[in-house]
């Protein structure tokens, strides 16, 4: 038979992965096993494909899956150098962390429970006697749920068993309607309104006309060319000197407007007041 203090010190005083003492960071995970931090972030770094698959934390793929536990010292806990020499008696059952609430010490003999939303630690006791429904510590609310044994028996790790495959389904489902949800919203964008002009015209500055045959038949507007005259695909459009016409002798335009041309009349000087070939400016005509 199995030594039950032995059973209880392997437990509660040791990492249930790398089976060393523990030591904070300590976390918990979702079946109420205590693991020392840096043993699990070894575990999910490591990913050799030799690496063993361990029991203890074949439940945990990701750090998320794990809570840092915010416990209390004991005050009559002395460490672990007081039985070096030997000469002094090594009490099993001394904790190293207590309930702040009620007082009792860490050691297996008392049910402790902790909560998954603010990772604080107390005993079942004090859970039950001062119901509340935030956190003791720190006044984080918690649901019923939030509440998992640490080291429970089997009837306890069953139960939170199927809370952890609920709770991850759940969360799976979260995701996939999301994902759904963004997906559709980004097709709704791409799709074009339609008031809106589509691609072609956009861009292309193609427009489809429909005849009275039925048919579709397709008008492509080009830009125009520096001297004003459309373009012909093929053809090379020769701008002449006599097709040339200035701004300023457009009909249409105002004698206000023309006046700021140097072709205007008003702009052109008498012969008395040009200069001299030497001198010669702009304002020569």
């Amino acid at each position: 038979q199995v030594d039950k203090v032995a059973e209880l010190v392997a437990r509660w005083f040791y990492c249930a992965l790398s089976q060393e003492k523990l030591r904070r960071p300590i976390v918990a995970c979702e079946l109420g096993r205590l693991y020392n931090k840096d043993a699990i972030l070894e575990y999910l770094l490591d990913k050799s494909p030799d690496k063993t698959p361990l029991e203890s934390a074949s439940h945990i793929k990701s750090i998320k899956n794990v809570t840092e536990l915010q416990l209390v010292d004991n005050p009559a806990w002395g460490g672990d150098k007081e039985s070096i020499k030997g000469d002094k008696y090594d009490d099993l059952q001394c904790a190293h962390f207590i309930c702040p609430v009620v007082g009792l010490e860490m050691n297996g003999r008392h049910r402790f429970c902790f909560l998954r939303s603010c990772g604080c630690v107390f005993s079942e006791r004090a859970l039950k006697e001062i119901k509340a429904e935030v956190c003791h510590k720190c006044g984080v609310p918690f649901q019923e749920e939030d509440v998992i044994v640490l080291n429970g028996n089997k009837e306890d790790v069953e139960i939170l068993k199927k809370r952890m495959e609920e709770r991850r389904l759940k969360s799976k489902l979260e995701k996939k309607s999301k994902k759904g949800k963004t997906a559709a919203a980004a097709v709704s964008q791409q799709e074009p309104s339609a008031d809106s002009p589509g691609p072609s015209k956009a861009k292309n500055g193609k427009d489809c006309v429909n005849s009275s045959s039925g048919e579709n038949r397709q008008i492509i507007f080009t830009k125009s060319s520096e001297n004003g005259n459309p373009s012909v695909p093929g053809k090379v459009n020769k701008a002449s000197s006599t097709t040339k016409r200035s701004i300023a002798d457009s009909e249409d335009k105002s004698e206000a407007y023309k006046s700021i041309f140097t072709t205007h009349s008003s702009a052109k000087r008498s012969k008395e007041e040009c200069s001299n070939w030497v001198t010669h400016t702009a304002y020569y005509f």
